[in-house]
């Protein structure tokens, strides 16, 4: 491995750096003093290593056997909130919902990001979105270093931003972004974020082991919130349908308060959600006809 002013872990466990608690290792986990440090250690790393950056582990299922590649887990370096105008950047390690309560008080609204679980890094990678305000709807330009050490700047076109997706290269690294925000009344925005809290809190499981929603809507877009939200093609309701609510494999089950939950109920395995996952997609498939996508990233190797 190159030399690094960061901490370099060999053979390092994954389990309890993502919400499921679940995985086996990586062979190094890589974890940056800055981006000077990010970018020459992956300038000098061998081009046939496979990186993987890796956020607050949210939205991620690591298999059983782990990881053959460097994972990238950003830190205390790459967590900085600057307001400049109506314009917020902060840093891809940086969490959703501390950047919403930073612009609300400062009177401007990315309230959006309050209720997604996650930082800044995989809310652009992935497009995160809620009550019809998506990431791409307020970005203005990120930085990343690329696989071979280059510091880029890229613009939305670079991204071509989709539901849950960009075309961000493998092994590239966000480490910042920048969104332009409306202005608000800061009380007013917080009162809507505590409401969408209470929201959350009401209608999901938000005190068990899960990575979010697990399968995308079939519709290609996010709940908008409002009252006259069509749910047949929500991801939940067609697993509801197809009587997969509360269904259970080994430690894993689908969430009996909301069926798009994928839940770690004590001693789950990543062969356990994963293997439900695909069970549930298939049961949907036969009932109704409809392929759920997975939103819950899934990596590295099944155990022998």
């Amino acid at each position: 491995m190159p030399e690094t002013r960061g901490k370099l872990t060999e053979n390092r466990s994954l389990s309890d750096l993502t919400w499921l608690r679940v995985g086996g290792p990586a062979d190094w986990l890589f974890q940056p003093a800055d981006i000077d440090d990010l970018a020459g250690f992956l300038a000098a790393l061998d081009r046939d290593v496979s990186v993987f950056p890796m956020g607050v582990g949210s939205n991620l299922i690591v298999r059983d056997g782990g990881l053959r590649a460097v994972v990238i887990r950003l830190g205390r370096g790459f967590n900085q909130i600057d307001i400049d105008g109506s314009r917020v950047t902060a840093g891809a390690a940086a969490l959703d919902a501390h950047v919403a309560r930073k612009a609300a008080q400062a009177g401007l609204d990315l309230t959006f990001l309050r209720t997604i679980p996650g930082s800044i890094g995989g809310a652009v990678r992935m497009n995160a979105g809620c009550y019809g305000t998506y990431t791409a709807d307020r970005f203005v330009s990120a930085r990343a270093v690329s696989r071979d050490g280059q510091i880029v700047t890229l613009q939305a076109e670079d991204l071509n931003f989709g539901y849950r997706h960009t075309d961000l290269p493998d092994g590239w690294v966000l480490v910042e972004a920048t969104f332009e925000a409306p202005s608000g009344d800061p009380a007013a925005l917080q009162a809507r974020m505590d409401e969408q809290l209470a929201k959350r809190d009401a209608t999901q499981p938000t005190k068990d082991r899960t990575a979010g929603s697990t399968f995308r809507n079939p519709s290609g877009h996010s709940s908008t919130g409002r009252a006259d939200d069509v749910h047949d093609f929500k991801a939940w309701k067609v697993i509801d349908d197809a009587g997969m609510r509360g269904a259970r494999r080994g430690g894993a089950q689908m969430s009996e308060m909301h069926s798009n939950f994928l839940v770690n109920t004590g001693n789950a395995t990543a062969a356990d959600l994963e293997g439900l996952g695909e069970e549930v997609r298939k049961r949907v498939f036969q009932n109704s006809g409809i392929e759920l996508h997975w939103e819950i990233m899934r990596v590295g190797e099944t155990a022998p």
